[in-house]
Protein backbone atom coordinates (compact mmCIF):
# COMPACT_ATOMS: atom_id res chain seq x y z
CA UNK A 1 0.00 0.00 0.00
CA UNK A 2 1.80 3.27 -1.19
CA UNK A 3 1.98 6.24 1.20
CA UNK A 4 -0.80 8.92 0.85
CA UNK A 5 0.40 12.19 -0.49
CA UNK A 6 -0.06 15.08 1.87
CA UNK A 7 -2.19 17.87 0.85
CA UNK A 8 -0.28 21.17 0.71
CA UNK A 9 -2.66 23.74 1.61
CA UNK A 10 -1.95 27.37 -0.10
CA UNK A 11 -0.92 30.05 1.69
CA UNK A 12 -3.23 32.26 -0.05
CA UNK A 13 -6.02 32.50 -3.25
CA UNK A 14 -3.43 34.22 -6.04
CA UNK A 15 0.10 33.14 -7.05
CA UNK A 16 2.28 32.91 -4.68
CA UNK A 17 6.39 32.97 -6.29
CA UNK A 18 8.48 30.48 -5.69
CA UNK A 19 12.01 31.26 -4.38
CA UNK A 20 13.37 31.33 -7.81
CA UNK A 21 10.96 33.69 -9.25
CA UNK A 22 11.67 36.63 -7.07
CA UNK A 23 14.10 39.77 -7.68
CA UNK A 24 17.58 39.16 -5.96
CA UNK A 25 16.28 42.29 -3.76
CA UNK A 26 13.23 40.27 -2.77
CA UNK A 27 15.25 37.29 -2.19
CA UNK A 28 17.69 39.92 0.23
CA UNK A 29 14.42 41.27 2.32
CA UNK A 30 13.41 37.35 2.87
CA UNK A 31 16.58 35.85 4.56
CA UNK A 32 16.30 38.79 7.30
CA UNK A 33 13.47 36.77 8.41
CA UNK A 34 14.59 33.18 7.58
CA UNK A 35 17.67 34.13 9.70
CA UNK A 36 15.59 35.34 12.83
CA UNK A 37 12.82 33.54 12.88
CA UNK A 38 13.58 30.43 10.77
CA UNK A 39 10.72 31.03 8.20
CA UNK A 40 9.28 33.68 5.58
CA UNK A 41 6.39 34.99 6.83
CA UNK A 42 3.51 34.39 4.07
CA UNK A 43 3.22 37.94 3.81
CA UNK A 44 6.11 38.24 2.57
CA UNK A 45 5.99 35.50 0.17
CA UNK A 46 2.42 36.95 -1.00
CA UNK A 47 3.52 40.19 -1.68
CA UNK A 48 5.85 39.45 -3.43
CA UNK A 49 3.65 38.43 -6.52
CA UNK A 50 4.32 42.32 -6.78
CA UNK A 51 7.64 42.54 -6.09
CA UNK A 52 7.93 46.53 -6.27
CA UNK A 53 4.82 46.77 -4.04
CA UNK A 54 6.26 44.58 -1.61
CA UNK A 55 9.80 46.34 -1.14
CA UNK A 56 7.75 49.95 -0.38
CA UNK A 57 5.03 48.48 1.06
CA UNK A 58 7.76 46.78 3.64
CA UNK A 59 10.06 50.48 4.21
CA UNK A 60 6.97 51.84 5.46
CA UNK A 61 5.63 48.85 7.67
CA UNK A 62 9.34 48.09 9.13
CA UNK A 63 9.82 51.83 9.98
CA UNK A 64 6.29 51.89 11.01
CA UNK A 65 6.50 49.55 13.28
CA UNK A 66 10.17 49.35 14.34
CA UNK A 67 10.99 52.90 13.52
CA UNK A 68 11.37 56.09 16.17
CA UNK A 69 8.68 56.43 17.81
CA UNK A 70 7.18 57.41 21.02
CA UNK A 71 5.06 53.91 21.19
CA UNK A 72 6.94 50.43 21.74
CA UNK A 73 6.73 48.08 19.78
CA UNK A 74 4.92 46.26 21.97
CA UNK A 75 1.94 49.30 22.22
CA UNK A 76 2.13 48.71 18.07
CA UNK A 77 1.97 45.50 18.14
CA UNK A 78 -1.30 45.77 20.82
CA UNK A 79 -2.52 48.34 17.82
CA UNK A 80 -1.95 45.43 15.15
CA UNK A 81 -4.04 42.99 17.37
CA UNK A 82 -6.67 44.79 18.41
CA UNK A 83 -7.33 46.42 15.01
CA UNK A 84 -6.83 42.69 13.27
CA UNK A 85 -8.88 41.61 15.81
CA UNK A 86 -11.81 44.22 15.06
CA UNK A 87 -11.60 43.47 11.09
CA UNK A 88 -11.70 39.66 11.95
CA UNK A 89 -8.16 39.23 10.25
CA UNK A 90 -7.37 35.44 10.80
CA UNK A 91 -3.99 35.67 9.41
CA UNK A 92 -3.22 39.11 11.14
CA UNK A 93 -4.38 38.32 14.91
CA UNK A 94 -1.98 34.87 14.65
CA UNK A 95 0.83 36.66 13.03
CA UNK A 96 0.58 39.90 15.46
CA UNK A 97 -0.13 38.19 18.37
CA UNK A 98 2.99 35.75 18.29
CA UNK A 99 4.82 39.05 17.92
CA UNK A 100 3.46 40.74 21.21
CA UNK A 101 3.79 37.44 23.04
CA UNK A 102 7.50 37.35 22.13
CA UNK A 103 7.66 41.38 23.34
CA UNK A 104 5.69 41.13 26.31
CA UNK A 105 5.80 37.10 27.23
CA UNK A 106 2.41 37.57 28.58
CA UNK A 107 0.13 35.05 26.53
CA UNK A 108 -2.78 36.14 28.65
CA UNK A 109 -2.42 39.76 27.72
CA UNK A 110 -2.35 39.10 24.16
CA UNK A 111 -4.91 36.53 24.52
CA UNK A 112 -7.36 39.43 25.71
CA UNK A 113 -6.28 41.77 23.52
CA UNK A 114 -7.15 39.03 20.45
CA UNK A 115 -10.33 38.11 21.56
CA UNK A 116 -11.90 41.24 23.12
CA UNK A 117 -9.34 43.90 24.56
CA UNK A 118 -12.07 45.86 26.56
CA UNK A 119 -11.32 43.22 29.46
CA UNK A 120 -7.33 43.44 29.23
CA UNK A 121 -5.72 45.26 32.19
CA UNK A 122 -4.44 47.88 30.80
CA UNK A 123 -3.09 51.33 31.68
CA UNK A 124 -5.56 54.06 31.13
CA UNK A 125 -3.15 55.66 28.24
CA UNK A 126 -3.47 52.57 25.90
CA UNK A 127 -6.57 52.28 26.19
CA UNK A 128 -7.69 55.23 24.72
CA UNK A 129 -4.40 54.59 21.96
CA UNK A 130 -6.96 51.44 21.55
CA UNK A 131 -10.02 52.98 21.62
CA UNK A 132 -8.99 55.39 18.95
CA UNK A 133 -7.44 52.58 16.84
CA UNK A 134 -10.83 50.51 16.85
CA UNK A 135 -13.06 53.85 16.09
CA UNK A 136 -10.82 54.83 13.41
CA UNK A 137 -11.34 50.84 12.39
CA UNK A 138 -15.08 51.28 12.27
CA UNK A 139 -16.08 54.60 12.07
CA UNK A 140 -13.29 56.66 10.86
CA UNK A 141 -16.32 59.00 9.00
CA UNK A 142 -17.09 59.94 12.70
CA UNK A 143 -13.48 61.23 14.39
CA UNK A 144 -13.96 64.56 16.04
CA UNK A 145 -11.28 66.78 17.82
CA UNK A 146 -12.40 65.51 20.94
CA UNK A 147 -11.13 62.09 20.41
CA UNK A 148 -8.14 63.41 19.62
CA UNK A 149 -8.14 65.74 22.38
CA UNK A 150 -9.06 62.56 24.73
CA UNK A 151 -5.45 61.34 23.62
CA UNK A 152 -3.46 64.40 24.73
CA UNK A 153 -5.05 63.99 27.75
CA UNK A 154 -4.25 60.34 28.31
CA UNK A 155 -0.73 61.61 27.99
CA UNK A 156 -0.23 61.21 23.94
CA UNK A 157 1.77 64.15 22.20
CA UNK A 158 0.35 64.96 18.56
CA UNK A 159 3.32 62.92 17.10
CA UNK A 160 2.31 59.66 18.97
CA UNK A 161 -1.65 60.29 17.65
CA UNK A 162 0.03 60.54 14.36
CA UNK A 163 1.67 57.10 14.91
CA UNK A 164 -1.10 55.73 16.11
CA UNK A 165 -3.86 56.49 13.57
CA UNK A 166 -0.93 55.57 10.92
CA UNK A 167 -0.89 51.74 12.79
CA UNK A 168 -4.19 51.68 12.60
CA UNK A 169 -4.54 52.24 8.79
CA UNK A 170 -1.42 49.76 8.23
CA UNK A 171 -3.65 47.26 9.45
CA UNK A 172 -6.87 48.14 8.16
CA UNK A 173 -4.73 48.34 4.94
CA UNK A 174 -3.42 44.63 5.17
CA UNK A 175 -6.24 42.93 6.70
CA UNK A 176 -8.51 43.74 3.40
CA UNK A 177 -5.54 41.96 1.35
CA UNK A 178 -5.29 39.30 3.65
CA UNK A 179 -8.76 38.36 4.38
CA UNK A 180 -9.87 39.02 0.67
CA UNK A 181 -6.83 37.13 -1.02
CA UNK A 182 -7.26 34.17 1.52
CA UNK A 183 -3.37 34.63 3.30
CA UNK A 184 -2.62 31.73 5.67
CA UNK A 185 -0.60 32.23 8.75
CA UNK A 186 2.70 30.45 9.12
CA UNK A 187 2.28 27.41 11.31
CA UNK A 188 5.16 28.62 13.36
CA UNK A 189 3.09 31.67 14.69
CA UNK A 190 0.44 29.70 16.62
CA UNK A 191 3.79 28.18 19.10
CA UNK A 192 5.78 31.51 19.32
CA UNK A 193 5.55 33.26 22.65
CA UNK A 194 3.98 30.21 24.76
Amino acid sequence: MAQAEQKTTPIARLHVPAEDEVPAEVAELWAGPLDRLGFVPNVMRVFALRPDHLLRWWAYYDELMRGDSGLTKAQREMIAVVVSATNRCHYCIVSHSAALRKLTEDPVLVDQLATGYKYAALEEKERAMLDFAVKLTEQSHRSTEEDVEALRLAGWSDEEIMDIAQVAAMFNFTNRLASGLGWVPNAEYFSLGR
